[in-house]
């Protein structure tokens, strides 16, 4: 009967021990599945430098000068079920000084915010609908002499002075973010600027006397970016628009031409050409080159 009792009361001690060593174990969390985010961002800052020096005895001809130019480029892309909206931002500006010139003169102005919203309709291809933005930053000068000899100065453009809004549904193939085509049949294209600009006589395309000017047609988009070698990076963007209410046939080009080449993570070599046909603004192409060495971060 001792026995009994004593196995009885050990079993029970046993019991209670293993319930309270239960009790003061911390409980089992699972963790939930994490959710990859339908965004994904990423951007480039870059600041370059260029200079040409002389000193006083160099007899090859020449004349000091130097530049900068920070360029800044955002993207950020949503991709979720049969949706996709890539947006990217784009703000270039750069100032070359020469030694003898009483100005500064700008190598480069731009402003650029892109929209494009799609909805799949098989592997590559989307249903579409764009909006696009751009402008300048700074004013834009012609230059020119005075009577004496001395240099001279006149405003031409300033931010909004000509800016240029535009929209419209299309067809979207996307292979990828780096290489995709839109094209929008049913365009819309505002420009508008300062009356100031328009009192003598029409500018870019905005009639005398008026600030801004509507325009209907067709617009092409597209974008390729891809790697030649692995520190040489090649990205391209053509934009071609027609207007179907005046002079349909002068298709309106703007091809920009971006080659990075990498030299570590913070330095970088930068060459841009850009080619833009608006006859509008000019009867001729209108070509810009610019090359340099700086600091690029890119997050």
């Amino acid at each position: 009967m001792k026995k009994i009792m004593l196995s009885v009361c050990a079993l029970g001690w046993l019991t209670a021990f293993a319930q309270e060593q239960t009790s003061n174990e911390a409980p089992v969390v699972e963790q939930a599945p994490q959710v990859e985010s339908p965004w994904k961002r990423s951007g480039t800052i870059s600041l370059l430098f260029n200079q040409a020096a002389f000193n006083h005895d160099w007899t090859g001809g020449g004349t000091n000068n130097y530049g900068g130019n920070l360029n800044l480029s955002y993207d950020a892309n949503y991709k979720k079920d049969v949706w996709a909206w890539d947006n990217k931002l784009i703000v270039d500006y750069g100032l070359t000084r020469v030694d003898g010139d009483d100005f500064s003169k700008k190598t480069n102005d731009r402003f650029v915010i892109n929209s494009l919203l799609g909805r799949q309709l098989s592997e590559t291809w989307y249903f579409s609908f764009f909006a696009n933005f751009q402008t300048q930053l700074d004013k834009g000068y012609t230059y020119g002499t005075d009577n004496q000899g001395r240099q001279t100065r006149t405003e031409t453009t300033h931010f909004l002075a000509p800016g240029y809004f535009s929209f419209g549904p299309g067809m979207l193939w996307k292979k990828s973010d780096n290489l995709k085509v839109n094209i929008a049949p049913a365009t819309s294209r505002l420009i508008f600027t300062d009356k100031k600009f328009t009192e003598t006589a029409a500018h870019f395309g905005v009639e005398k006397g008026k600030t801004s000017r509507f325009e209907f047609g067709a617009a092409v988009n597209g974008y390729a970016k891809f790697d030649v070698l692995p520190n040489i990076t090649v990205e391209n963007t053509l934009n071609l628009y027609s207007n179907y209410l005046d002079k349909p046939a002068n298709v309106d080009i703007d091809y920009t031409l971006n080659l990075l080449m990498k030299v570590n993570n913070y330095i970088s070599a930068n060459f841009i050409f850009q080619a833009i046909y608006d006859d509008d603004a000019a009867k001729a192409f209108q070509i810009r080159e610019a090359f340099g060495a700086g600091l690029t971060y890119k997050f």
